[in-house]
């Protein structure tokens, strides 16, 4: 089909139970993405008595999934928008489930690990195509937003279930069972995906620019591996000297793209303000959060002493608040604007991140459940309103592409939280006196010394709190750029 027939086609189904079919079978492959990468940290600790991984495998399978969807997306995103999105889909389906089957039945450390890179591959796929064929679905602006707010509550409400349902198969089952989990899911996605989900390739496009798709692969890995790395085992030579190197290498990349008729990566976008806005908002967004989430699970575990299974029950408020502001979060953008809708979003997310000050070492649970919950509010306002934007500012055929560009930011995003708000936390963790790297190893060492475990998660507590602050500073900071920057008409 052309792009004009497609066009033509649109307004059958507009509103059609067709379209909303398609929607609920979008939404299986956001909620396996975003499930797998949360639901694995619940398994890591059975998966190590029977594979026995070095502490560097573990790394690796924890992160190895992590970096091929964030080096992929933009290329992925791209490709779906020539070769079909549906297409890419389906093949996108096929890989992760494979890849999910060899994961469940790894009989080592390194099968697992190249298991999990195959999911990242097929990861990287089902993102970018699923929420650009939204736009395919639904071309009347209105019922789009509808959509997108759905796609988003759930992609959010996935990474929140996820400890929790991994928590109840590895109460019943092996550890594979997380990864078997996703087979039926998947089934049903490729019976019925052909059959509601409509097909869009941008024939107007030319092929892709194969040195532009190394540069980027190249640059954003690296990238994405020196932020980990200085998440895990601080800001060292390997860190530094490798992000710079990825760093170097997408310099030359945008300098490409400048220069393509059909570039990779569409600079011209960034010149408009709502965009960059957008994009900035999901990187302090996930920034914030992903800092907020790994250090509120150490404290309540480590600090409360409460197990994996009931520190993930206790974000449940939260995750219901942003899986209801995700489904309004765009209607609210349409009645008051895009600009004041982030700014409100942001400032609500920066509250909620402050009110966890009230959290100590004896007390504050109640400060917990309120500051994440009214951060939740502002969380799910703020992405769906960036994955609306991001649709929004491009023609159809070029969906994918922006839609790689926005789940890039915030994998981004969510790395630099793990690396520059963990760290900050653990710098001012490891100023005390005879504390391990972590909390939970101090613990370990303490051999029942009272004195010293009241000392350590005091200390603890205290990093949190400036870590969380930094985060809520970085969000105001976007909040003024956003009330500065974005246009004020609707």
């Amino acid at each position: 089909m052309t792009d004009l027939e497609a066009v033509r086609a649109a307004p059958a189904t507009l509103g059609s139970r067709r379209a909303w079919l398609g929607l609920t079978v979008l939404l299986l492959p956001v909620l396996l993405v975003s499930m797998d990468i949360s639901v694995l940290f619940l398994a890591l600790p059975t998966l190590t008595i029977d594979l026995d991984p070095s502490a560097d495998q573990q790394l690796w399978i924890l992160d190895i999934y992590g970096f091929l969807i964030a080096g992929l997306l933009i290329t992925m995103g791209n490709l779906g928008d020539r070769i079909g999105r549906r297409n890419i889909l389906l093949a996108g389906a096929t890989i992760f489930g494979i890849a999910s089957m060899l994961a469940a039945f790894a009989p080592s450390a390194g099968v697992l690990i190249g298991a999990r890179a195959l999911m990242g591959l097929g990861g990287a796929t089902l993102l970018p195509s699923s929420l650009a064929l939204i736009s395919s679905l639904f071309p009347d602006a209105r019922e789009r937003a509808t959509a997108i707010g759905v796609w988003t509550a759930f992609f959010a409400g996935g990474s929140a279930v996820g400890p929790i349902i991994g928590g109840v198969l590895l109460h019943q089952f092996w550890w594979g069972s997380v990864f078997l989990i996703n087979i039926p899911v998947l089934l049903i996605l490729l019976a019925v995906g052909p059959f509601v989900l409509p097909e869009h390739r941008a024939r107007t496009l030319g092929p892709l620019d194969l040195p532009s798709v190394a540069l980027s692969i190249a640059g954003i890995l690296p990238v994405v591996y020196g932020i980990k790395h200085a998440a895990t085992k601080g800001f060292d030579a390997q860190a530094v000297v490798t992000a710079l190197l990825g760093a170097v290498i997408l310099v030359v990349f945008i300098r490409r793209q400048r220069h393509l008729d059909e570039p990779l990566l569409d600079l011209r976008l960034f010149g408009r303000a709502q965009f960059s806005v957008a994009i900035g908002a999901s990187l302090a967004g996930m920034m914030s959060l992903a800092g907020m989430s790994y250090l509120t699970s150490i404290y309540l575990q480590s600090v409360t002493g409460r197990s994996p299974l009931a520190a993930a029950v206790l974000g449940i408020p939260m995750a219901i608040a942003v899986f209801l502001c995700s489904m309004g979060g765009v209607g609210v953008g349409h009645r008051f604007g895009a600009r004041p809708t982030f700014v409100f979003a942001l400032l609500a997310s920066a509250v909620g991140n402050l009110m966890l000050l009230g959290m100590g070492v004896h007390g504050g649970l109640w400060w917990y459940l309120t500051g994440s919950a009214i951060a939740g509010i502002g969380y799910g306002v703020s992405f769906t309103l960036v994955s609306d934007v991001v649709v929004s500012s491009v023609p159809p055929e070029r969906a994918g592409s922006a839609v790689g560009i926005s789940e890039t930011s915030f994998e981004l995003g969510n790395a630099l939280g793990l690396a520059l708000l963990g760290s900050l936390a653990a710098l001012v963790f490891r100023s005390g006196v005879g504390y391990a790297d972590t909390l939970g190893e101090t613990i370990q060492r303490a051999d029942g010394n009272a004195a010293l475990i009241e000392s350590a998660r005091e200390s603890f507590v205290g990093g949190m709190h400036i870590a969380v602050a930094a985060g809520a500073t970085v969000l105001v900071a976007m909040a003024v750029v956003a009330l500065v920057a974005s246009p004020a008409k609707r």
